[in-house]
């Protein structure tokens, strides 16, 4: 039987680019697992620094499958499931081939080597898409391939590559996404644009994110908070970009504690940070627009409001886009 390895490494990629900008410090990687017959067992993701990384919730997700085994959903800690895995797989992974957006970790951090487990547990077959940069957690190729795992490289290699740039740009200097909301014809004002399960998904963004960049007219009309309390994340630090100085001290982001707050004209506090949302419109785009790396919008399924996105001519290849409930979201980078 032929398998289609583009088609089941789409699956990983798919699913992590929902954890997209809620990885922090980690990457944003996923991991599809299929059987002997290509059936598909397992699609997991890496969803939160700490957390187990995509290919241990995969072969978690995929042990249970075949095992029935009720005591392993049991378990969160990823040590723990290393070692049940371990201790209890009985050989039920010799027919599985596992598909994994980034090579497999192989330091032992705050979570075991990838690599070493799945070098342990009888798996034949691994396809990669990137290669790991990192230092501390490269190499896992070469302990899958010294215990006799057959290694398959760059399957969707750039897309793959396109998933973990974040990363690779907040290790080197910083990485900066540009977010905004907007309706079917492009306007952004007038109240909230979009739904609250997106605006949760962007207070999970500003929970790991390092600073938060807004516009100085933003903060005196809408007054905003700048925070992250749909998901009792922390707040980020916050830069006003601004020329003039002096704002309303009830305005309710300056209320928040444990986080600062500056005014400038300029971008040059970003180089004390390493993952950056900037939050805005047209103008704001037009300001950021040779600092930027990546942006994310949100599109609701909605007419209304007044100004937006107007005489802006710049062309953007999507690198994600997915359905949350009500609106679209979409990852992109501008060509």
């Amino acid at each position: 039987m032929v398998i289609d390895n583009n088609f089941f490494m789409s699956l990983a990629l798919k699913e992590a680019w929902k954890y997209q900008g809620l990885t922090y410090p980690n990457p944003a990687v996923g991991c599809c697992v299929i059987g002997k017959n290509s059936e598909i067992l397992a699609v997991e993701a890496h969803q939160k620094a700490g957390n187990p990384h995509a290919e241990v919730m995969a072969l978690k997700s995929v042990y249970f499958k075949l095992t029935n085994d009720f005591k392993i959903l049991e378990l969160t800690k990823s040590s723990d499931i290393h070692t049940f895995l371990l201790t209890n797989h009985n050989n039920c992974f010799k027919d599985i081939s596992l598909f994994t957006t980034l090579e497999p970790c192989s330091h032992i951090d705050k979570t075991p080597s990838c690599a070493s487990l799945i070098s342990q547990l009888g798996i034949k077959k691994v396809f990669l898409g990137s290669l790991d940069s990192n230092e501390e957690a490269s190499n896992g190729n070469k302990i899958l391939e010294d215990s006799g795992v057959k290694v398959e490289l760059n399957i969707l290699r750039e897309e793959c590559d396109n998933l973990l740039e974040p990363f690779q740009k907040f290790n080197s200097k910083n990485f900066v996404f540009f977010k905004w909301a907007q309706r079917l014809n492009a306007t952004t004002d007038n109240g909230i644009v979009s739904s609250k399960e997106s605006r949760k998904n962007v207070h999970a963004m500003r929970d790991v994110c390092d600073l938060l960049v807004i516009g100085g007219n933003t903060v005196r009309i809408d007054r905003p908070t700048l925070d992250s309390r749909l998901v009792n994340g922390k707040a980020p630090d916050i830069l006003i970009l601004s020329r003039q100085k002096e704002f309303d001290g009830s305005i309710p982001l300056f209320s928040v504690e444990n986080r600062k707050v500056f005014i400038a004209d300029n971008f040059d506090l970003l180089d004390d940070y390493k993952n950056i949302v900037i939050e805005g419109s047209s103008k704001m785009f037009e300001l950021s627009r040779e600092i930027v790396d990546y942006y994310l919008c949100y599109l609701a399924p909605t007419f209304g409001g007044s100004y937006g996105f107007k005489n802006i001519d710049d062309k953007f290849e999507i690198l994600n886009i997915q359905k949350e409930r009500q609106d679209i979201i979409m990852w992109m980078k501008r060509k």
